[in-house]
């Protein structure tokens, strides 16, 4: 994917401002190269991998007894001696759990691998997350008119939000929006973060001025720019 330039960067703003000319409403658009580290995937992976891979050898025949045999413990040659071969397995099989755990742990930790074994529900959870967050943060719920419109992109989980206020998401059919994530989406498909902002801003600004025309007593209320945020 290209990386943004100054260039593309004043043409997001350009946009916006050309947008924000024809309606009350406001746009403002944040780039995210990664909305999380997902640090939680590696412990989850271990877990599985420890608790399921023992218990399927079990399942699949391999006998406590075995277990002892297998890693050099010492054999019992009569009955009351078979408490101790329990203990001597069960330990084994503790053992066993505890290094598959540490030897998932680290191969999920690799960047890629995390990244690939990171569940999308995941994913898609982090991104809302964090476009919630600067939707709050940077005050598009205290818009004049409750007409804030966030246009979102991460870039690691590639993912798109966009989030609008109660008072233009009421009043504008629920396709339209699909309409602007596709926008921004074939944008980014293409490695052309800037051709995605800027008609994704410009199909957003359709729907804000056919729903919230402009007035004469309007502001700036928001920045025009393109926010990148610092890698998650």
């Amino acid at each position: 994917m290209r990386k943004m330039t100054p260039q593309d960067q004043a043409r997001i703003a350009e946009a916006v401002a050309a947008a924000e000319k024809t309606t009350a409403g406001e746009i403002f658009c944040v780039l995210a190269p990664q909305v999380s580290d997902y640090r939680e995937t590696p412990l989850v992976w271990a877990a599985a991998a420890a608790l399921i891979l023992p218990a399927g050898g079990l399942l699949a025949g391999l006998r406590p007894e075995m277990l002892t045999t297998l890693f050099g413990g010492w054999t019992v040659g009569h009955a009351s001696a078979t408490d101790a071969a329990i203990l001597s397995a069960l330990s084994i099989y503790i053992g066993l759990q505890a290094a598959i755990f540490i030897v998932a742990a680290l191969l999920v930790s690799i960047p890629p691998i995390r990244r690939a074994l990171t569940p999308g529900a995941m994913k898609a959870a982090a991104v809302k997350r964090a476009a919630l967050e600067q939707f709050m943060s940077k005050g598009l719920h205290l818009t004049r008119d409750r007409t804030g419109v966030l246009i979102f992109a991460a870039l690691a989980e590639r993912r798109v939000e966009v989030i609008a206020d109660e008072g233009i998401y009421k009043a504008a059919p629920n396709a339209v929006w699909d309409e602007v994530v596709a926008d921004l989406l074939a944008g980014l498909k293409r490695g052309r973060i800037a051709d995605g902002f800027v008609a994704a801003v410009t199909r957003v600004g359709e729907i804000l001025s056919s729903h919230v025309p402009v007035r004469e007593t309007d502001t700036n209320e928001l920045p025009d720019g393109l926010t990148i945020l610092p890698k998650g």
